[in-house]
């Protein structure tokens, strides 16, 4: 049983590597009053990204983790986790794949969002594989991270319409728009069996 602490809420990381999309969108959701998390901290594998900027201006805690010796690195982020007392990971645009060993140290506290309807087209270049295959829909899924690729227990997932007309870009887009709206929601649900 996880104790909700501070203000009642359960500290959370927000994994990143990119523009901090969803970790706005959680952020966002963690401040409303009837939010059980805080956003306490953000692991970022790169300096200079537009997530990075969001965190700073909001003063949430951010650390830059170099990748270069992913032993190394993994030791300093679960270091940190356990300094700042995570009890939820949610990686948003996290580029990096977990070892099995951090996720063990973790086991169903870490979620993921993932832009495609899984087990359908797990890794990269989902856009473009949905309209290759002329997939009728895509969207989105926040899963548990396990030791395998985009395998974890799904929690949530919506549709996407896809048209004929859609470039990865524009159907990236759409699914984007989703994500933000889902992942709060997902969080919500883990929080209740926490």
């Amino acid at each position: 049983m996880v104790k909700l602490v501070g203000k009642n809420k359960i500290l959370s990381a927000v994994f990143i590597s990119g523009r901090g999309s969803n970790l706005k969108s959680i952020y966002n959701y963690s401040i409303k009053k009837n939010s059980k998390i805080c956003v306490e901290l953000v692991i970022s594998s790169k300096s200079d990204v537009l997530g990075v900027k969001f965190a700073r201006k909001y003063n949430i805690k951010t650390k830059i983790i170099n990748y270069k010796n992913k032993v190394k690195a993994e030791a300093r982020i679960i270091k940190l986790l356990k300094k700042n007392n995570i009890q939820l990971i949610c990686l948003a645009g996290f580029m990096k794949v977990l070892s099995k060993n951090f996720v063990k140290s973790f086991k169903n506290k870490i979620i993921n969002i993932h832009p495609s309807l899984l087990p359908k087209y797990k890794g990269l270049n989902t856009h473009e594989r949905a309209i290759k295959n002329r997939d009728r829909f895509s969207g989105c899924t926040v899963h548990y991270v396990n030791q395998n690729l985009d395998s974890g227990k799904i929690i949530l997932k919506q549709k996407v319409k896809l048209y004929k007309s859609d470039t990865p870009e524009q159907l990236a887009k759409r699914i984007l728009k989703v994500e933000n709206k889902l992942y709060p929601r997902a969080i919500n649900k883990v929080i209740s069996n926490f």
